[in-house]
């Protein structure tokens, strides 16, 4: 097991006994019902052209087979068949609160036999060694109990050459804008969840794991260090979030 980054021990919770682990799932499990609704709403719908940028990256390579990370209510994963057509996507996630709601989202979509929402761990994926031909992350990876183990098992199931697409908040770099934003996610993202009924400590939480996450041209580090190569990134939307784009060595 690889030692522990800083950003591994930022914890929804940092007085509870539980493990990272478990206290994401148990969170992830409160929110679910509105998960959907309020990523829409605090974004402003901006993370739909978020990860339909991140898709577009993948349209070349034209992936058969995918893996869905931390696939939560699924978004990704109809989405990624909408516009990549793969012949199946994965998507595993620690949360059986959100697989719930995602699994009602792919049969209201007839899609059961393209999408299979299984309980998954990204550092013990059940799959064999190159077994896909691309994997995708959108806002999971900082939620990781252990980063690099994440990536190394992530990139352990990719074929030779695959790609690994990576949607994840980031600190931007322009101090007036990093300002603004901080207020609105530490100040108004946890009241505006709260009067929707929605757990605000999880918006709370997720400024912090943001902010302590390791971004931009640190990430990309930690990527070649898990033996992707042609790692990059690229800032979005003022630097509020990153696509990272990397394969796995032929």
């Amino acid at each position: 097991m690889r030692q522990p980054l800083p950003h591994d021990s930022v914890t929804p919770r940092s007085d509870s006994t539980q493990s990272k682990k478990q206290q994401v799932a148990e969170m992830f499990d409160r929110i679910a019902g509105r998960y959907d609704f309020m990523n829409r709403f605090l974004s402003a719908r901006v993370d739909l052209y978020w990860r339909k940028k991140a898709l577009a990256s993948l349209q070349k390579s034209h992936p058969k087979k995918i893996l869905d990370v931390a696939t939560g209510t699924a978004d990704m994963s109809l989405l990624a068949y909408r516009m990549l057509r793969p012949d199946h996507i994965t998507g595993i996630d620690i949360s059986e609160g959100m697989l719930r709601v995602g699994r009602q989202k792919v049969q209201q979509q007839q899609l059961e036999n393209k999408i299979s929402l299984l309980s998954g761990d990204a550092e013990t994926i059940k799959a064999i060694d190159r077994s896909f031909d691309a994997v995708m992350v959108a806002f999971g990876v900082r939620n990781f109990e252990n980063l690099q183990a994440g990536l190394s098992e992530m990139r352990r199931v990719l074929r030779p050459g695959g790609s690994l697409v990576v949607l994840e908040f980031a600190t931007p770099r322009n101090p007036l804008f990093r300002a603004l934003y901080n207020w609105y996610m530490k100040r108004w993202a946890p009241r505006l969840a709260n009067s929707f009924n929605t757990d605000g400590e999880a918006y709370a939480y997720l400024n912090r794991s943001s902010n302590a996450f390791p971004d931009r041209e640190a990430f990309v580090a930690l990527l070649k260090q898990a033996g992707y190569t042609n790692a990059t990134f690229e800032p979005l939307t003022f630097g509020i979030c990153c696509l990272y784009t990397a394969q796995s060595p032929y």
